[in-house]
């Protein structure tokens, strides 16, 4: 049977009505499931590039050769990274499994790619004084509250007003990695600076409401237990973006959050005027966040709740700033020479 990735059709002309969209229900399960947008895009991304490799034959048609030899073509060919593999590979097991609903015996032996264990990028506390200083606005905001509280960065661009808890000086963080809700603190010398911008962020959902605006997206079913949530202000985002778009998740037009390309950009200038010379994405933030605790004296515990992890296996990857990696031995290039029986030094 012929069917269609999306707008193309692949093959024969039946009417639009009798052929399946894979796409369309790609994308069905995709938001059954509550996958994040970015979520959908990389596998319908994978999934698109997957079939067209093949000649635009059904996956149903496909088996464990051409799946391992089009991951192959991606390390080969495409010198993608091993965790960008293991995402084609998660992709086109979610297709097989949630969408054409195969148990295929062959998918279990597809080998995923290993990950190589790699130390985070982690600056001084001096570098991220320079960094901060070169930076201003909400750029300068957002990323000291990536390095002052431990947030991923797409939690603190979806931060909610309402999990600012300002008397108590924390941050409710909801739905993170994971699906999990945790609690962080609110560094107090930027209590006053993101109280402004909730204020900005209220001049402008009243400015929205006004025009005829104002609903934020409610994350699962909230919308349809409680419809007017929406346009109260403490469902808004903390860092509203600067203009109004269409939600492509339903066609409605929407403030969305911050957009994380400009904090990049502005990461990138901040760098170079502060000379610091290591690669910076803003998830070094928080590994610094994480180090510099350690370094501190606090527990490896409060650390894993911080930073939410699962398993304090992950968290303990910052303990190469304690006695590993040159910190904690004393080179024997400078250790002192032992003292000669004579009484000589050599």
């Amino acid at each position: 049977m012929s069917y269609r990735l999306g707008n193309e059709g692949v093959s024969g002309e039946p009417s639009r009505r009798q052929v399946p969209r894979l796409m369309d229900e790609v994308r069905r399960r995709i938001r059954l499931k509550h996958y994040s947008l970015r979520t959908e895009q990389a596998y319908t991304g994978w999934i698109r590039r997957f079939i067209l490799a093949n000649g635009r034959r059904h996956p149903r048609e496909l088996g464990a050769t051409d799946v391992e030899r089009f991951l192959s073509g991606l390390a080969v060919q495409g010198g993608v990274a091993a965790s960008t593999q293991n995402q084609a590979l998660s992709a086109l097991l979610f297709l097989y499994r949630e969408v054409l609903r195969l148990d295929l015996p062959w998918m279990e032996g597809v080998v995923r790619a290993k990950r190589p264990r790699r130390l985070p990028i982690v600056l001084s506390q001096d570098e991220v004084r320079r960094l901060l200083a070169a930076m201003e606005g909400r750029p300068w905001l957002i990323a000291s509250l990536l390095y002052g509280t431990g947030m991923r960065l797409m939690e603190c661009l979806r931060l909610r007003v309402k999990d600012v808890d300002s008397a108590r000086n924390e941050i409710c963080i909801r739905d993170g990695k994971g699906g999990k809700d945790r609690r962080t603190m609110l560094p107090r010398s930027l209590h006053e600076p993101l109280m402004r911008e909730i204020e900005r962020a209220r001049l402008l959902h009243a400015r929205d409401l006004a025009e005829g605006f104002g609903e934020a997206r409610l994350p699962h079913a909230l919308a349809r237990q409680y419809p007017r949530a929406g346009r109260e202000f403490g469902w808004q985002f903390v860092f509203p973006s600067v203009n109004r778009s269409t939600d492509p998740l339903d066609g409605h037009e929407r403030r969305h959050h911050f957009d994380d390309a400009i904090l990049s950009r502005a990461l990138r200038r901040a760098r170079l005027t502060a000379g610091i010379v290591k690669p910076l994405r803003a998830h070094a933030l928080r590994h610094s966040f994480a180090t510099h605790l350690l370094e501190s004296g606090y527990d490896i515990r409060t650390i894993q709740e911080l930073l939410g992890h699962k398993d304090v296996a992950t968290t303990q990857i910052y303990t190469h700033v304690l006695n590993r990696g040159g910190r904690g031995v004393l080179s024997p290039l400078d250790s002192p020479a032992p003292p000669r029986s004579d009484g000589m030094r050599g």
